[in-house]
């Protein structure tokens, strides 16, 4: 990590649901002690609107966040990068710490709309919470 703020960077395929989540989250939790940066492998054109609307219910906002291609800079400055499923595919640089997180899947249960987003999201917190102490 490096001595001053560490930087984190979350990365799914679309970047329009979980890894914008966990960017969120982990903004929130935070308190402006980690610098935070989503990306996808393929970006979508827009956010999940169930994604976004359960991080409203916990009162966070995601302000102007849109899906953004993930570069080769932001990984080279980032202390640690978390893919966030397995659809994603980022070459890993030396020097920089990389997790992927399988996260829970509520639909592969038959749980839909915004009962299995809320699962996904409480899944990424707490992940989320885990990663700020270790940091």
């Amino acid at each position: 990590m490096s001595a001053s703020r560490p930087t984190v960077v979350f990365v799914c395929q679309k970047n329009g649901g979980k890894s914008q989540m966990a960017a969120a989250l982990m903004r929130e939790l935070a308190g402006g002690t980690v610098d935070v940066v989503s990306a996808g492998t393929k970006p979508g054109t827009s956010l999940n609107a169930q994604s976004v609307q359960s991080l409203d219910e916990l009162g966070i906002d995601v302000g102007d966040e849109h899906p953004k291609a993930l570069t080769a800079d932001m990984v080279e400055s980032a202390d640690i990068v978390v893919v966030l499923g397995a659809e994603a595919q980022v070459d890993r640089i030396p020097g920089v710490r990389f997790e992927t997180w399988i996260t829970d899947e509520p639909s592969e249960r038959g749980i839909e709309g915004m009962e299995r987003m809320r699962l996904v999201r409480d899944d990424i917190r707490s992940r989320v919470v885990e990663l700020r102490d270790r940091l």
